[in-house]
């Protein structure tokens, strides 16, 4: 057993380190853009009578928000993938605590 004076050799591991994207921004970056297409498709091209704007409009909104959704997933997707041939291989290792922790009670 090594006395609280001995030194006590660090711990060196291999990691991979990367950015990954976080994908819920790109699924609701990839939603409003749907909104946005539907909204000029709805309101900016030429209308049929027969129909009214608003309702055009929730019709494509359903339509164009979950495709921009999955096209955004589809860009997350691609991004990770990227990231993963850009991973760098690092080797980290622990330090002990030089000064012991005080805050912790004595359970005897």
């Amino acid at each position: 057993m090594a006395s609280e004076d001995t030194p006590v050799a660090p711990e060196r591991r291999a990691v991979t380190v990367r950015r990954a994207p976080k994908y819920v921004p790109f699924l609701i970056a990839g939603a409003l853009a749907g909104v946005a297409v539907a909204a000029v498709i709805a309101y900016g091209l030429p209308a049929d009578e027969r129909y009214n704007a608003n309702a055009v409009f929730g019709f494509f909104l359903t339509f164009c928000a979950a495709g921009g959704a999955i096209l955004g997933a589809v860009v997350a997707l691609l991004l990770d993938r990227l990231s993963v041939r850009r991973a760098e291989r690092a080797v980290v290792e622990s330090v002990p605590d030089s000064v012991p922790d005080t805050d912790v009670e004595d359970p005897a």
